[in-house]
């Protein structure tokens, strides 16, 4: 569908739009849930850190294969079936991890997670950038639900904790959620997602068109400066609860609590990140938010008091916020066309997902929680490179 006609139909395109965010929010609030339980988790089941790490990094590798099984499994069976079946599998798979199976078992469950999460990210960056024409502002604030997904899920897991209802309460609360998620995605409107009837989508009439970005710089530049971001964001999601109680100044509940108020702080980053992709160059921002972040990161590893650490993460969520939203935006632009295209940038920056947790849980058993965190300054470091590069190349193009 052209996007003329997309136009003409603004009640579809906005029911579209409002499904995936709610898809992205329960996404968000599963995804967080697991950094929020781990504590109680690596207590409960007596796993190490490494054997931790490799958790956030299972979920990481089912979140790559995402981005080679999601459009092998859509080209043949639809968007609609298989949406909806990777949706729903999130709730039987959170009923049986609140059992606490043995570690291979944990290690298959949450590989199904991360592969029901990218499979959820592929298909809402892919719709949001079909049937919206300018979709840098959309595309922040499909990622703000995710933010509102994600500070909602700490929060709610250290008030049952508090309440003596124990962590698996969570997984309950979120398994029934995921259920009317699914559902949603089973019950929408698909037809602007399809090419028009007796037309070639772009990838089928030009199929060297719809790979061309594999020979372009500026792709993987973007697709690197992702990759960085993600192992950041997943050591984020699945180790700060643990960080922050490994510094020993402030409780677990106080920890899970923080992480909450970070994801606030995301959300407004998003919110904010939305309204200035108006007007300021996607280059632009992406270079402001790399630097901010390293700055407050800083900061963060540096600090010894509990009113600076507040500070610094609530500086880092508020300049991460939009950093993976504006740079799908920013290399979409060479993927025009191509849900192999997509797929491709996911999986890269997925890679940076999956080594990144792992390696700071084996440093973590030998060096400390609090000193492996630390390590993360490299992928700070490297995010300024590629956006310096991004920010150079794209103004010398221009």
């Amino acid at each position: 569908m052209s996007i003329s006609n997309k136009l003409n139909h603004p009640n579809k395109t906005a029911a579209v739009f409002l499904r995936c965010c709610y898809g992205y929010f329960v996404s968000g609030m599963v995804i967080l849930s697991f950094g929020a339980i781990m504590p109680s988790l690596i207590r409960d089941s007596g796993m190490n850190f490494a054997a931790a790490g490799g958790l956030i990094s299972f979920m990481a590798v089912g979140n790559l294969m995402a981005s080679f099984a999601f459009p092998a499994i859509s080209a043949k069976a639809g968007l609609k079936h298989t949406i909806t079946f990777w949706a729903f599998t999130i709730p039987v798979v959170l009923l049986l991890f609140s059992a606490v199976p043995p570690l291979p078992v944990m290690y298959i469950l949450i590989f199904l997670i991360g592969l029901s999460r990218g499979s959820i990210t592929i298909m809402n960056n892919q719709a949001v950038n079909q049937i919206i024409p300018d979709p840098a502002r959309h595309l922040n604030l499909l990622h703000c639900s995710f933010a509102v997904g994600a500070f909602t899920s700490p929060f709610l897991t250290a008030l049952l904790i508090g309440m003596g209802m124990g962590w698996r309460m969570i997984l309950y609360l979120l398994a029934a959620m995921s259920v009317t998620s699914a559902i949603s995605y089973q019950t929408m409107d698909y037809s602007l997602l399809k090419p028009p009837s007796g037309r070639k989508t772009a990838s089928e009439a030009a199929p060297r068109a719809a790979s061309s970005f594999l020979r372009c710089p500026d792709f993987y530049v973007i697709a690197f400066l992702l990759f960085f971001y993600l192992g950041l964001e997943n050591c984020i999601n699945g180790w700060f609860v643990t960080y922050l109680q490994g510094t020993g100044i402030m409780s677990e509940t106080f920890a899970t609590n923080l992480v909450s108020i970070t994801w606030v702080v995301i959300m407004i980053g998003r919110l904010t990140t939305a309204r200035l992709s108006s007007f300021v160059r996607r280059n632009r921002l992406i270079l402001i938010q790399t630097l901010g972040s390293s700055v407050c990161f800083l900061i963060l590893i540096s600090a010894s008091t509990l009113p600076v650490i507040t500070a610094a993460l609530m500086g880092l969520g508020f300049f991460l916020a939009g950093i993976y939203p504006t740079c799908v935006a920013e290399g979409g632009q060479y993927i025009i066309g191509s849900t192999f295209g997509m797929s491709v940038l996911t999986a890269i920056a997925s890679l940076g997902g999956i080594m990144t947790p792992q390696l700071v849980g084996y440093l973590a058993d030998s060096i400390g929680i609090t000193a492996a965190m630390g390590t993360l300054m490299i992928n700070m470091v490297l995010m300024i490179v590629f956006g310096v590069s991004n920010f150079i190349r794209s103004r010398s193009n221009k």
